[in-house]
């Protein structure tokens, strides 16, 4: 019994395998730019969680010495006005930049999720006022509202990720609510709810999974607008402090005064912010049009 059990499964997880490499191959073949694009974008992931280990130079050891070295190879990409190796800080900047950016659109998928839930399907009171909140928020330009609060509540890694995440959260809940009134009028919704299962039953079991296209490339999309956001902030001097390096604060502080004498100071880390904001964006063009079924069947 035991012995045919093991089989089973193990056939199962087989199929399973093969199922999913079969998917991945489809994927590659119909979508050859969104499969570059996630390639790079977990390319970069990699080099955000254990590239800070194998840099070649310490990023944050300075060198009066060997200040704006050109690129070459005892420094890469370089050195800055303080002799410190450009190639070194743009990996450690890419675990700030990126991973900023992907706890921000963590905490911004949560927040949408849930506003764009209780709106779509209540309906009423709770959408009007949910609705307001999100025309408030739209009504603020982006980049004053993330200057504003971090200038009040201090600049850190934490706070600026809520702040990006929350008001993306809100913006794009408007989004997952379209999607949540056009699953609410679905057939076996109604057939839910009229043998008596409890709305909350229903927003778990049968609209939520309906809506995870919608939430999935949302989450994508606002992927890219989160890491340019942060970048934007440190490139004013608003991000992440000193001495940890991202890639806005390398082009903007570091960078700008001596943008003649050391271009590379800018080229290398505005490089590496262009090709994950691309990545970014076409995995989310890739997976809007697997994911919605109009664009699918065009």
């Amino acid at each position: 019994m035991a012995t045919a059990a093991a089989e089973h499964q193990a056939i199962f997880f087989r199929r399973e395998r093969q199922g999913a490499l079969r998917v991945s191959r489809q994927f590659a073949r119909n979508q050859p730019l969104a499969t570059f694009g996630l390639v790079m974008l977990l390319f970069f992931l990699v080099v955000a969680i254990v590239g800070p280990w194998f840099v070649p130079k310490d990023p944050y050891a300075t060198s009066v010495r060997n200040a704006l070295e050109t690129p070459g190879a005892g420094h890469w990409f370089g050195t800055d006005n303080l002799g410190r190796d450009v190639f070194s800080r743009v990996v450690v900047a890419t675990r700030f930049s990126l991973l900023l950016g992907v706890a921000a659109t963590a905490t911004g998928v949560v927040i949408y999720t849930a506003l764009g839930l209780v709106s779509g399907y209540l309906g009423g009171r709770a959408d009007v006022v949910i609705q307001r909140l999100v025309d408030a928020a739209m009504a603020i330009p982006f980049l004053l509202f993330l200057l504003l609060v971090v200038t009040m509540a201090g600049p850190s890694f934490g706070t600026i990720a809520i702040v990006i995440g929350l008001y993306g959260g809100i913006t794009n809940s408007r989004v997952v609510r379209g999607s949540v009134l056009g699953v609410k009028q679905e057939t076996y919704v109604e057939a839910a709810r009229s043998i008596g299962a409890s709305p909350a039953r229903i927003v778990v079991r049968h609209i939520l999974p309906n809506t995870m296209a919608t939430i999935i490339v949302v989450a994508s999309l606002s992927l890219g607008t989160s890491v340019l956001a942060e970048s934007a902030l440190s490139f004013l001097g608003y991000g992440v402090p000193p001495p940890d390096p991202t890639w806005g604060q390398m082009m903007g502080a570091e960078a700008r005064p001596y943008i003649t004498k050391g271009p590379w100071m800018a080229i290398f880390p505005g490089l590496a912010l262009s090709i994950v904001v691309f990545s970014i964006n076409v995995l989310g063009d890739g997976l809007r049009d697997v994911l919605d079924p109009r664009l699918r069947s065009s």
